[in-house]
């Protein structure tokens, strides 16, 4: 295996842009790990994880076709957090190892690696830089209620339940502010791309 290439840790609360972001730098020809991919992944149908979870839990939470019913699965844990941790404590090591492994495999200077929680989740280690997706509340709330189409209340609950802005951005060594365009904030990868590139080259043996 090559020289390990610089980690990028993608951040930014609920409906900030990361999606977009993580696009564009897939476009570039960057490798992209998702945490989200990898979730679901570690509980795809056959695999320890799910056996684990269901053994845990119940069938109750599988569909017909023996996949995971996330809904049903997010009903159990939303209002029980001793019950989300425990679903914690059985996905987490999972879904850091399976990103660990598709992180080693990927070539080039840099990756990507988009992980929501990154702030809130303590992976900062896992990565070498942190990038945020940075958005004003007002703009972050309106988005959350148009796309998931939750009331105002619901939506100040699911950003109350994130780390806060300041928190992000106190950890960020990068911030896309997110305030304007999609073409402005691919414009805004574009060119953090070049700068991630020199870097990485700066800090190769």
């Amino acid at each position: 295996m090559g020289r390990r290439g610089m980690r990028i840790g993608l951040t930014g609360g609920i409906a900030s842009g990361k999606s977009t972001v993580a696009q564009r730098f897939q476009e570039l020809g960057v490798p992209v790990i998702d945490a989200d991919e990898s979730a679901r992944r570690v509980v795809a149908p056959g695999t320890a994880g799910l056996t684990a979870v269901v053994r845990r839990f119940g069938s109750h939470l599988l569909t017909d076709s023996g996949e995971l019913d996330r809904r049903a699965l997010r009903n159990l844990i939303f209002s029980d957090p001793a019950r989300r941790r425990e679903l914690e404590s059985i996905l987490h090591p999972l879904i850091r190892a399976d990103m660990k492994s598709r992180a080693d495999a990927s070539p080039g200077p840099y990756l990507v690696m988009a992980i929501p929680l990154l702030v809130e989740g303590g992976a900062l280690h896992r990565v070498d830089r942190i990038l945020v997706v940075d958005v004003p509340e007002d703009v972050q709330l309106k988005r959350v209620m148009g796309r998931d189409g939750a009331t105002l209340e619901q939506a100040h609950s699911i950003l109350a339940a994130q780390a806060s802005r300041e928190t992000r951005i106190k950890a960020a060594d990068d911030i896309l502010l997110n305030a304007g365009t999609v073409p402005e904030l691919r414009q805004s990868v574009d060119r953090l791309h070049e700068s991630y590139l020199r870097l990485a080259e700066a800090a190769a043996p």
